[in-house]
């Protein structure tokens, strides 16, 4: 069986704790890796590693980061097949939506690649008589990445590539149910120049992030996934002095208004509720259908249903792979029960598709009439199951998408720009859309959201990931004028 070990100066090691977690094909529904879980004393070997690196990455030029980072760049659109088929094959999503989420992260080493543009700082001169004011922008030291199972290129590169842009050596630890598209992503940038130690990949379960959140050398804390653990690692990482992004759960609206094209708001539903088998944190999960648009609006949804092709990712006919686990995609399934218990109508049961093998597989699922205070609506679910809930009026749209736990993100498809400007306004979520379903922003603003989707006070990537990887330090500085002073600097004195 193959095995997946850590990436520590350099080089892929075996553990050493002999614990050990399986990885799973999820196509297939079978073991197809064991993967190390680190001990203790061996993420403090890491965590070791990384600080003796960063003294010098700290002091590596501008330039020289950004020609690395450049040279990982090439890299990674050079081999983001190789990386797109792990993806599939630990993952389980399609190949077209793996080389996809590749797509997004080059776009976020293309924005780090201006490392030199970013750190620059400011300056006052002659703040008082002969007395100069200038910032300056400093890596932390050691930062920790832990990301989730979902993107597992996508979010690591979202840390890492500032991270280690901005002078810092980063600690990634990746999800455990797919761990392989780290090491690949380490040993690119190795090839790309960066020195050993500056990235380390420790891969292990809860007791590997409860060392990195309790161990003096770590300065910071980066991490995507459920909103109780965001909370966790962020009321602890934070308890004990270190800065902590800590981004969590999404309940995604779309709203719908009774002006909107229907065809086109099913089509933009459809995609983003299901794509990646709907676990993303940008899937839309409930539709907010208005007034009179709620009929047509299920029915092209229903209609659409049909077409979408569920199997192997490997096959490049599939448009939705399989859920990561079983006991998730068994946990998914149980929200058809549960919204029927509600009094919801379940249009679509994704258990009545059948699949060829024992791969963890569950069809697109869609649900109507789902209440505002129903569990269907107020819990998270991570999977390809779409609601709608319909409503008679905007404002009690708008109340819907406030009120809820999560403030992630949201959309609102219609024709009428003012209904759009006010929406955008008025909504309290981090990433809004106007006719557009998942809007993830782009590599040079940053992405996050609100409540709890959200713990800390700086988004991913972008320019707020340079403000969260560094620290300010202000310089006030006086020289003595040359007229006056005691030492010969060869300049002719004024008598």
């Amino acid at each position: 069986m193959r095995h997946i070990g850590h990436w520590i100066d350099g080089a892929e090691v075996r553990g050493t704790s002999g614990k050990h977690g399986p990885v799973y094909d999820p196509a297939a529904g079978h073991v197809q890796a064991e993967v190390d879980f680190a001990s203790v004393d061996e993420v403090d070997a890491v965590v070791a590693s990384c600080t003796r690196a960063a003294v010098g990455w700290s002091q590596a030029s501008l330039s020289r980061r950004a020609e690395i980072l450049f040279k990982f760049r090439e890299l990674l659109d050079a081999r983001k097949a190789d990386l797109a088929r792990l993806l599939t094959s630990e993952h389980g999503k399609v190949f077209s939506d793996a080389m996809g989420e590749i797509s997004r992260g080059i776009e976020n080493v293309e924005f780090a690649c201006g490392i030199p543009h970013l750190l620059k700082g400011e300056h006052s001169e002659q703040a008082a008589t002969g007395v100069d004011v200038y910032s300056l922008r400093q890596p932390l030291g050691v930062v920790a990445a832990i990301t989730p199972f979902n993107f597992p290129a996508m979010v690591p590169i979202w840390m890492l590539a500032n991270g280690v842009a901005c002078g810092n050596a980063v600690v990634l630890k990746p999800s455990e149910k797919d761990p392989s598209p780290s090491l690949f992503l380490a040993a690119l940038l190795k090839e790309a120049g960066l020195p050993d130690g500056v990235l380390n990949v420790v891969n292990g379960d809860k007791l590997v992030v409860d060392r990195l959140i309790e161990h003096p050398g770590v300065a910071a804390l980066s991490f995507v996934g459920s909103t109780p653990i965001a909370r966790y690692i962020y009321e602890n990482g934070t308890r004990r002095g270190k800065r902590v992004q800590a981004l969590g759960g999404a309940k995604n609206h779309m709203v719908v208004l009774p002006d909107a094209d229907v065809g086109m708001a099913a089509d933009a539903a459809v995609s983003a509720a299901y794509g990646s088998a709907g676990e993303r944190c940008m899937a839309v999960a409930m539709v907010v259908a208005v007034g009179d648009v709620a009929e047509p609006l299920v029915r092209a949804i229903e209609a659409r249903l049909d077409r979408i092709k569920v199997g192997p990712g490997t096959d490049p006919e599939n448009e939705m792979g399989p859920l990561i686990t079983r006991e998730h995609r068994d946990r998914v399934a149980s929200y058809l029960d549960i919204a029927k218990e509600e009094g919801a109508t379940v249009v679509r049961d994704g258990r009545e598709q059948k699949f060829a093998n024992d791969g963890f597989f569950l069809g697109v699922s869609l649900i109507d009439k789902v209440k505002p205070n129903s569990r269907v609506h107020c819990e998270e679910i991570f999977g390809p199951v779409l609601s709608v809930l319909r409503v008679g009026t905007y404002d009690e749209a708008l109340a819907i998408v406030n009120s809820h736990e999560y403030g992630n993100g949201t959309a609102i498809f219609t024709r009428d720009g003012g209904a759009a400007r006010r929406f955008q306004r008025e909504v309290d979520v981090g990433m809004v859309g106007i006719n557009v379903p998942i809007p993830v922003p782009v590599s040079y603003y940053s992405f996050g959201g609100w409540r709890a989707s959200l713990f800390g006070d700086h988004h991913m990537y972008g320019p707020e990931g340079i403000r969260f990887f560094t620290r300010t330090k202000v310089v006030t500085s006086r020289w003595p004028d040359p007229a006056t002073s005691v030492i010969d600097l060869g300049f002719p004195r004024n008598r």
